[in-house]
């Protein structure tokens, strides 16, 4: 089964950041992973999203 390709608006409401948070992210380094299609079109994977809130998650402020 392929991977569901969601644009910036979608991935930015799974995520719950606004749009202007991942346009800046691809720029600043890109924390959360991007799929650039031809020259002009970003696409953001669901599993590549699911795996970044993942590494997000803390249980104790000691932790970060």
């Amino acid at each position: 089964m392929h991977d569901l390709l969601l644009t910036t608006k979608q991935a930015a409401q799974i995520l719950g950041v606004s749009i202007a948070f991942l346009e800046r992210d691809r720029w600043a380094g890109a924390r959360v992973p991007f799929v650039k299609i031809g020259s002009r079109a970003v696409r953001y994977r669901h599993s590549d999203l699911l795996a970044y809130i993942e590494s997000c998650t803390h249980y104790s402020t000691s932790e970060y």
